[in-house]
């Protein structure tokens, strides 16, 4: 009678913790679809590089869904990892190394998404041989990401000339770089550590590509990353001082060659295949030419009557110099709503945040946080569906719902994204499509070296599981 009972309550009991893993599931399930159907209002599909889920090798474990920083690009669902939020993905690929048996791998996106992309190799080559593209304009974010490339291409350059019967002609670089952010300044330094001669042309005052115009003590980076002439960078994340600092002291160590306030307006390739680049003060030449450019080029305005005001901006660089003042914030990612909120903790300030959709659909989750945070705090007043009509000297007036109203105003922050180099791209040359294309012809060879992983992986996988059950 006694064993029947034991019976009878280990039964219930796995019945319960059952009943309980079911209604779990499908929760999860139900959260993963709904985040999945929201993706689906705010984008058509991730924009430049994102996991690919092979579901064949996928064992259901989650890690992936957990590790990401930008929050929910993927989830699980029926047991399996999914993508709900491809928008999101700006590269990481921490979810690949997070998979134990290879099931995930990082690709680029659908030749519709990237149609207004240059066309580049897997070595980053446009069209034009010698020719190349690193970071965020080949459709990549993240500044590891622009420090891997930049080195990367320097080292395909270097055993191209090493290769060749070509030798360097009087006056001619060896490679000259476009772009001094964090792609570029990889590139440079990986010259000087593979004796390249080079220079570098940056068009405004100061190194640092967009980094340099991010708002003060932002947090720019989040992984490990082998920099040249330096070793490997350990430090997860730093401010932007910081690297920018960080950045100062390896160039001055490199004797680094960079020619500032100069501006580059057309590029030429001979039928030496030496390239000519001319600039607003004078002419280059040289052998390879990498474009560093970054992808936000020259800021978009608004068009809207009193936007040419001097009180309206389109840069914020140090919050904590503008106090007791009435403020309005333009836009909806991730610049906007940091600048937002660094506005909005500064002594007396009253900042409005204006939006023209109905939510934030494509930030950091961090942000997300951060700024529900802030506007409960009270510290940002965030005005959904709603445009800015005008900019008077003292006043905004901002089309809210249809209804406009005019608010007290001193200073206006407009983030509206830039007007990528498209036309200068295609000016010189450069063909445009997507690196699918060129992945065709090896497809093959990458899909047998992926499957090779994915069994040594599981190989290792099993032998630890029969390891820990023995």
């Amino acid at each position: 009678m006694e064993t029947l009972i034991t019976y009878a309550i280990t039964v219930a009991i796995l019945a319960y913790f059952l009943l309980a893993y079911r209604q779990s599931v499908k929760k999860r399930d139900a959260a993963a679809r709904a985040a999945e159907e929201k993706g689906k209002l705010h984008s058509g599909g991730p924009q430049s590089q994102y996991p690919l889920i092979d579901n064949s090798y996928c064992i259901g474990c989650g890690g992936c869904t957990t590790i990401c920083p930008e929050g929910d690009v993927l989830a699980m669902l029926g047991g399996k990892a999914v993508i709900v939020n491809g928008y999101k993905c700006i590269g990481h690929s921490l979810c690949a190394d997070a998979c134990p048996v290879g099931a995930i791998t990082m690709v680029m996106a659908s030749p519709g998404v990237g149609a207004d992309m240059p066309f580049l190799t897997p070595e980053r080559e446009t069209s034009i041989p010698n020719l190349f593209i690193v970071g965020e304009l080949g459709g990549l974010a993240l500044i590891k990401n622009a420090v891997n490339e930049g080195r990367d291409c320097i080292d395909t350059i270097t055993k191209r000339f090493a290769e060749g019967d070509d030798k360097p002609a009087p006056g001619v670089y060896d490679v000259l770089i476009v772009g001094t952010g964090p792609a570029g300044i990889s590139a440079a330094l990986r010259a000087t550590e593979n004796k390249l001669s080079y220079v570098a042309i940056e068009q405004d005052q100061e190194v640092g590509g967009t980094v340099a115009k991010y708002p003060r003590q932002k947090v720019v980076m989040t992984s490990p990353v082998q920099f040249p002439m330096h070793g490997k960078f350990k430090k997860l994340e730093l401010s932007k001082e910081e690297l920018i600092d960080f950045w100062h002291k390896v160039m001055q160590q490199a004797d680094f060659k960079v020619r500032t306030s100069e501006k580059v307006l057309d590029i030429k390739k001979g039928e030496d295949s030496i390239f000519t680049v001319v600039t607003d003060k004078e002419q280059h030449r040289a052998r390879g030419v990498v474009l560093a450019l970054g992808k936000t080029g020259s800021p978009r305005k608004l068009g809207v009557k009193g936007e040419d005001l001097p009180k309206v901006m389109y840069r914020l660089i140090e919050a904590d110099h503008y106090i007791n003042k009435q403020i309005l914030v333009v836009g909806g990612g991730d610049s906007a709503i940091e600048a937002a909120m660094g506005l909005g903790h500064q002594v007396g300030n009253k900042v409005t945040l204006s939006y023209r959709k109905e939510s934030f659909s494509r930030i950091k989750e961090r942000n997300s946080q951060r700024i529900q945070e802030c506007m409960r705090a009270g510290t940002v007043k965030v005005v959904f569906n709603s445009t800015p009509v005008e900019f008077k000297e003292d006043a905004v007036m901002l089309e809210v719902n249809g209804t406009v109203e005019q608010i007290p105003n001193d200073f206006v922050w407009i983030f509206a994204g830039g007007e990528p180099p498209t036309a200068f791209l295609k000016k010189i040359g450069i063909g445009f499509g997507h690196q699918d294309i060129t992945l065709q012809a090896s497809g093959e060879a990458k899909q047998a070296a992926l499957s090779k992983k994915q069994f040594a992986k599981v190989g290792a996988l099993e032998k630890e599981l029969a390891k820990s059950a023995s």
